[in-house]
């Protein structure tokens, strides 16, 4: 089986849209990122939810659901060779899931839910388990511990921003070398959901600074995150779910390309 999740001389990337979108969308993401990994040298994840449970109203967007978005991810794969990454809410869907996704993901919310990661474990696909917003670094130990006793072939934690206040995430950069030391994974950082604002946008919805993502990216860069995670799309203000957190897929290469350059420099500086 591949690993996902090994940074060598690049940082491993997860990207994609929030949702399943349309066949035209989805793939037209999946190829640029396709592209981008092979010109940069990046190991890509793609990343698209067929289901997100975590919204902030009743009616809020939620993506096609389990079958289809299945089915539409599996598109995705066969169209573009890269492996697929899904969130997984309810150990029922852990199964379905692991038929097409090669690692399964266990969204912030629900990062001590012990049904639920220790089924993401047994499904035998690596699982990217998301910091909730509320935990300190050593807290992640036990979520590791569980998917690890499902029989997980590897495991990832990422860094998202903690919540200090209402309604704004603070990304603590000394957090990389402790959930490294605490859990002995390899480390991701969310630099999109690192920049939501629940509650603030339009009707209620979660809002976003966009214009911070870049930064923060390239501080985790140095302060030593192994993977980079970055929800985007075509046109993120149209897009039905977490669009002000999103990143232009246009912008994606450059923002890449100074991220890449600042993970570089800074390991060779811990070498000499």
């Amino acid at each position: 089986m591949p690993r996902h999740f090994e940074a060598g001389t690049a940082p491993f990337l997860i990207a994609g849209p929030c949702v399943v979108e349309s066949d035209a969308l989805n793939r037209r993401v999946g190829e640029a990122l396709a592209a981008l990994g092979a010109r940069l040298g990046l190991h890509v994840v793609y990343k698209a939810s067929y289901d997100k449970a975590n919204r902030a109203h009743l009616k809020a967007a939620r993506g096609p659901g389990l079958d289809e978005g299945l089915r539409a991810l599996e598109r995705v794969k066969a169209a573009t060779g890269l492996p697929i990454l899904t969130d997984v809410h309810e150990p029922g869907h852990v199964a379905a899931a692991a038929q097409v996704a090669d690692v399964l993901q266990i969204p912030a919310f629900l990062c001590r839910q012990t049904d639920l990661l220790v089924a993401a474990g047994k499904a035998q696909r690596p699982v990217n388990v998301k910091k909730g917003q509320w935990m300190a670094p050593d807290g992640m130990a036990g979520a590791v511990e569980k998917v690890r006793a499902g029989g997980a072939p590897e495991v990832a934690v990422t860094e998202r921003g903690t919540f200090f206040g209402y309604g704004d995430l603070v990304v603590d950069m000394r957090n990389f070398a402790r959930l490294k030391a605490a859990c002995g994974v390899p480390v991701v950082f969310d630099a999109t959901h690192a920049v939501q604002q629940p509650g603030k946008g339009k009707d209620g919805a979660s809002g976003g600074l966009r214009e911070s993502i870049p930064p923060l990216l390239y501080a985790a860069a140095a302060a030593g995150a192994d993977g980079f995670f970055l929800e985007t799309h075509p046109d993120p203000d149209r897009a039905p779910s977490d669009g002000p957190n999103m990143l232009p897929l246009d912008e994606l290469p450059r923002v890449l390309e100074i991220a890449l350059d600042v993970w570089q420099r800074a390991r060779e500086t811990v070498r000499a």
